[in-house]
């Protein structure tokens, strides 16, 4: 290997997945696995698809639009009259002449009769002690139950029952067989092989019209989707029970099977064409069990059945009784009788209603997968993860209405879930590595502008930088919350217009941020449109609640002020402005402060209980009606230098000891003024009024304090509906006023 050579590859390969990008490079590697997986089709993988299928008939069962079969039930009852299975073969003789005589089309068993019937004259003979041997020729002459059922089978059409079992049955006997012819190379290897076939005596064989096996194949999870139109048992091609009753009814000397490279492809015979899958198996579109389809073999063998029922008619024999353990599960029903399985194979061929999964399906689920996934890759960079996520759904919905439709209408099966599942793994691969490369460049600039502090705070660690460690102090804080309110709206009004929100954000978190700051105030955190800040940390403020109270006066003024601003660009513009208005919370009371976080990387920030109550009285803001509100210690503090008015003793959610919350009016000049002094005097007896419960002098307060117009609508609105609410049913009588509140 010349010099330098795997050192030049490896560069080539960095620079060619740097050209192509490492997100593009890992959702193409998904896409590849995902193909792979279903190219081996493991168990995970199909029974995905079959409860998708599964699904499809669940939300559609198939119509029951004809009823060409009817099932002669050996239940229950019929077991209890007629004594247990199985029965004498005279009286299932009986059951045939008696449906042969109704009229019934043909006849076919679910049920096999391997051994000669041990109740025929010259068996019981034999298994008689002390018979005498007159007797015993007398009974020895008289003819076997299997003659005479084999007479009532010959002058009918019958088709007999078999099964495949999964060992040799040793049977060397030559019996009738139906003949196959295969229109295409030969597709033995694809078909379901069975070591043994359990027949009928030789006798019935003979005498039957046709012989079919009824033996059902369940998926892997016990669910029956497939019965197999013909299996391989004994080394020799037998026919599916339901296969054979259309052959014998139709004239036919044999069955055809149409053959592909890939298998069967369908099974027929004079009229009839079913398309299988490559097993011969035919996919069934089952309706719910239906007792209709059934007439008790009690009420055959006694004449007291409706001869209607019979008529021209294909009739099964088989039993719904629970002991003989012929149940079966399907994608519609969870226990119906093996036998209602056979009736629905019958009644999907004679009314066209099979289902499909062609062979073909496989190249279109995987090229669907390739087509949608590559168009993610492609468009990525460009849609940006919304208007991909938009598009995909777009996507998801058409593949879905295809796969619905061509259920619905054509009777064929696509499984939608491959191609969606495929296209989901490689979005959701492009998102995560675009997410991880964001919150790398993030971390990137974190630790680029970490040094760029607040000013106060840069002088003080300056002065001690023991300080830029883990922990913090406790001290006294002022804390305040604001938020805009209904800012999801606002959002929704941005929605085709992400880059018009983020201005607009900016546009009033920059002047709320500057009153805070101008206040000697510290920005914790932005949530969102929301903000958190404190008062009297990095640096001792003596002053703090009342810097925080001009503070939040200031930042209503400023989004007055913007409004006022949007207002007047929107009707220059001719287009609609949804207000700005902010809900504020401030209390007071000890935290911790200090850097919080990790050994790697920390904030400095503050913890406490006060910080939620804050919190809390930020969310009663709308509550009340009022933009900011004050807790106790923060109203106690500055009651003298601004215009407040307590408004409500409540328990915010989460806190055990009721609150004393004031709202904040104005500045010292609103205080002075006369009107307001009216208003406080007014607003003080409303409270005693209905602290004291008296609700009309409470009503009284109430409209004068109303009338004096300083915006407090919302509020009064809120204690003339708790006044008609304590009148119809008034507080206990050890009410404190004290309101409890249920939101935060």
């Amino acid at each position: 290997m010349p010099p330098g050579f795997t050192a030049r590859h490896a560069a080539a390969r960095r620079g060619l997945v740097g050209r192509i990008g490492l997100d593009r490079v890992l959702a193409t590697s998904v896409l590849v696995l995902f193909v792979v997986l279903r190219l081996c089709d493991p168990p995970p993988v199909e029974t995905f698809r079959l409860r998708t299928f599964d699904a499809f008939q669940i939300l559609r069962p198939r119509p029951a639009t004809l009823r060409p079969v009817t099932i002669v039930d050996i239940d229950e009852a019929s077991i209890r009259a007629l004594g247990q299975w199985p029965w004498a073969r005279t009286r299932v003789a009986d059951l045939v002449r008696r449906l042969t005589e109704a009229g019934a089309a043909a006849i076919a068993f679910d049920a096999v009769f391997p051994e000669p019937d041990r109740l025929s004259p010259a068996l019981v003979a034999e298994s008689v002690a002390g018979l005498d041997a007159e007797s015993r020729a007398t009974l020895a002459r008289l003819p076997s139950n299997d003659r005479i059922l084999a007479e009532a089978v010959a002058a009918s059409r019958v088709v007999l029952g078999q099964t495949a079992l999964a060992q040799p049955s040793g049977n060397d006997a030559a019996l009738p067989e139906t003949g196959f012819a295969q229109i295409g190379p030969d597709a033995s290897a694809h078909i379901a092989h069975f070591p043994g076939l359990l027949r009928n005596v030789p006798e019935l064989e003979q005498a039957a019209a046709g012989r079919g096996l009824f033996t059902i194949v369940p998926e892997r999870d016990g669910i029956v989707r497939r019965v197999p139109l013909v299996l391989i048992a004994e080394g020799r091609m037998v026919p599916a029970l339901s296969l054979e009753v259309l052959r014998v009814l139709t004239g036919s000397g044999a069955v055809m099977l149409r053959t592909d490279e890939g298998g069967v492809s369908a099974a027929a015979v004079p009229g009839f064409e079913v398309p299988t899958d490559a097993s011969g198996s035919v996919w069934l579109h089952f309706n719910h069990h239906d007792p209709a389809r059934f007439v008790p073999a009690r009420a055959v063998l006694d004449g007291s059945f409706d001869r209607e029922r019979v008529a021209q008619k294909i009739v099964l024999i088989g039993t719904s009784a629970i002991g003989l353990l012929d149940n079966k599960t399907t994608p519609v029903d969870r226990i119906i009788p093996g036998v209602e399985i056979h009736a629905q194979v019958l009644e999907s061929v004679l009314t066209r209603a099979t289902l499909s999964y062609p062979s073909y399906a496989i190249v279109v689920e995987v090229l669907l997968a390739i087509a949608v996934s590559a168009g993610i890759i492609a468009f990525a960079p460009v849609l940006g993860a919304a208007w991909l996520l938009v598009l995909g759904a777009v996507v998801a919905i058409f593949i879905a209405a295809i796969s619905w439709l061509r259920f619905t209408e054509l009777g064929i099966l696509l499984d939608p879930t491959f191609p969606l599942g495929a296209s989901f793994g490689v979005y959701a691969v492009l998102v995560f590595t675009n997410y991880t490369r964001e919150q790398m460049g993030r971390q990137r600039i974190r630790s680029a502008f970490s040094q760029y502090l607040s000013p106060a705070l840069v002088d003080e660690l300056a002065a001690s930088p023991e300080k830029l460690r883990l922990g913090g102090e406790e001290r006294p804080l002022t804390i305040m919350f604001s938020d805009v309110r209904g800012f999801t709206a606002i959002s929704e009004f941005y929605r085709a217009d992400p880059a018009g929100l983020t201005t607009l954000m900016n546009r009033f978190l920059t002047p709320l941020t500057d009153a805070i700051i101008g206040r000697r105030g510290t920005i914790d955190k932005y949530m969102g449109d929301a903000i958190m800040a404190f008062w009297n940390a990095p640096l001792d403020d003596p002053d703090q609640e009342a810097n925080a109270c001009a503070a939040a006066l200031e930042m209503i003024a400023r989004m007055n002020a913007l409004n006022a601003e949007r207002r007047a660009e929107a009707e220059a513009g001719g287009h609609p402005v949804l207000p700005l208005n902010v809900g504020i919370g401030i209390n007071t009371g000890r935290c911790v402060v200090g850097n919080m976080g990790s050994a790697q990387r920390f904030d400095y920030s503050v913890l406490g209980d006060t910080v939620n109550v804050a919190s809390r009285l930020e969310g009663q803001s709308k509550t009340y009606g009022v933009q900011i509100i004050l807790g106790d210690a923060t109203a106690s503090a500055v009651s003298d230098r601004f215009a407040l008015l307590e408004i409500d003793r409540i328990r915010v959610k989460g806190k055990l000891l009721p609150e004393t919350i004031s709202v904040l009016l104005g500045d010292a000049e609103m205080r002075a003024s006369e009107t307001f002094a009216r208003l406080s005097t007014a607003h003080a007896a409303l409270l005693a009024c209905y602290r004291g419960c008296d609700w009309a002098g409470a009503r009284d307060h109430l409209e004068t304090c109303r009338a004096l117009g300083f915006g407090l609508d919302a509020l009064y609105d809120l204690y003339a509906a708790r006044i008609v609410a304590f009148e119809r049913a008034p507080p206990p009588e050890d009410w404190a006023g004290v309101h409890v509140a249920e939101t935060k």
